[in-house]
């Protein structure tokens, strides 16, 4: 079984990716692995949804 944390971090890291294939590099001025795993998500549907 996976451990909590690794579905959350592959999740982290499958939103990172789909974003920077989207041309996104940085959000506030921020590096996309620098955001919180919230801010990250918010981004993401934020970004599906247009």
């Amino acid at each position: 079984m996976i451990p909590k944390e690794s579905k959350i971090e592959e999740k982290r890291d499958n939103m990172i990716e789909d974003l920077v294939n989207k041309g996104i590099f940085k959000i506030d001025g921020k590096q996309l692995y620098e955001l919180n795993f919230y801010e990250l998500t918010k981004e993401y549907i934020i970004e599906e949804e247009s």
